[in-house]
């Protein structure tokens, strides 16, 4: 589409808005504001579909409407507002829904992606998006990527190498991070570790290579779904686990001397697979919750023999990524050939096909699908 802007400076684009919970995404023309201090404009070149996009959509979460969701981005820096001085106009990058101050509590202790202040930047008080009416539309998780731009927080993209295609790129803003970082930041696995991962999906395949690069052994996956075990296979696990069809804890005690796994990543969204980690864990092992379960969804724990036992129970938000940390370090993984990004795309959309890649998605047969948008004026 053209481009065309109104006398405050706006630009048209073409976004997937959100109307309704649980309805199909609509297509439509909006209106995108330049950005302000410490903010960017992003031209979108790929965008993956998450699950939690899903959510989103569904209302799981509830929120706003109309909304543009998507987060898992990457593009072309079309402008930068004051202050800006991390990336400039014309540079490839990636764009996450993490941002960080750099200068609070959390920040200050290496914590950046539980930064305090990122709730008060003026990209997350304002709205930077408007419909033809003049409504606002609200940006999903502060990104709103389903379409042709965005504006973001300077925190929110790192460039990437000219040699990265934009469609692996996208991975990295999410699902690679959120994975891969549960098993290399949040808990720190050390070669030699027995680890279980629950779930072998986009973001369980990345705990599995996550686990892989770390060097652990066994690295067991567990789901109902043989084409997600075959998968995880292929992304490093030593063995699977069909756990609609057999004891999943005798299984794993089976591959562990019979003590357990030393680490369970659980990474779907389910209270019942967290309450199975637990008791797959061996005494002083660790489970960590890497997928979101719906609002107000309780995990039950049997308090005596959790305590007993010396077991650990801790969250991961985002595979406690920096994005300007780590960032770097997985694309050298990518170009060494030690992290899989290529195998995790199962297949590619025009923007328009939007709600056919959601459905795609939604079946669960899919690593991740992207959508790829087309500019009139291709990147360096």
């Amino acid at each position: 589409m053209g481009v065309s802007t109104r006398p405050d400076g706006a630009l048209t684009m073409k976004a997937a808005v959100c109307r309704e919970f649980g309805a199909p995404l609509v297509i439509e023309e909006l209106f995108i504001d330049p950005p302000k201090r410490d903010e960017v404009l992003v031209d979108i070149y790929a965008v993956a579909i998450c699950a939690s996009d899903l959510h989103a959509n569904d209302g799981s979460w509830g929120g706003a409407l109309p909304a543009v969701n998507g987060h898992e981005a990457s593009g072309v820096v079309a402008a930068v507002g004051p202050g800006v001085e991390s990336v400039a106009v014309g540079d490839r990058v990636v764009v996450s829904l993490l941002r960080n101050c750099r200068d609070c509590f959390f920040c200050n202790r290496h914590e950046t992606h539980l930064c305090e202040r990122r709730g008060g930047f003026a990209i997350a008080t304002e709205h930077r998006l408007h419909d033809a009416e003049g409504n606002d539309v609200v940006q999903g998780v502060y990104t709103g990527a389903f379409a042709e731009r965005t504006v973001v927080h300077h925190s929110q993209v790192v460039r990437i190498a000219d040699s990265m295609g934009f469609d692996v790129a996208s991975l990295l803003a999410c699902g690679v991070i959120t994975g891969f970082g549960a098993v290399a930041n949040t808990a720190d696995v050390a070669a030699g570790s027995s680890v279980v991962v629950v779930g072998a999906g986009g973001v369980g395949l990345n705990s599995i290579q996550g686990a892989r690069v770390a060097g652990a052994s066994p690295i067991i996956a567990v789901d109902v779904s043989d084409q997600k075990l075959d998968d995880a296979k292929e992304f490093g696990a030593t063995d699977v686990v069909r756990g609609d069809q057999v004891d999943v804890g005798e299984a794993v005690a089976a591959l562990t001397g019979g003590r357990g796994a030393d680490y369970v990543f659980v990474t779907v969204g389910s209270t019942a697979a967290i309450e199975q980690a637990i008791g797959i864990a061996r005494k002083g092992g660790t489970v960590v919750v890497v997928g979101m379960t719906r609002t107000g969804d309780v995990v039950s724990i049997d308090g005596s023999g959790f305590a007993g036992d010396g077991k650990r129970v801790i969250g991961s938000f985002m595979g406690s990524t920096d994005l300007a940390r780590d960032l770097p370090q997985l694309s050298q993984l990518y170009a060494d050939g030690d992290l899989h990004l290529d195998q995790l795309i199962t297949a590619t959309y025009p923007l328009d096909q939007i709600n056919e890649a959601i459905a795609s998605t939604r079946s669960g047969q899919a690593r991740r699908n992207v959508i790829i948008i087309e500019h009139p004026i291709a990147p360096r």
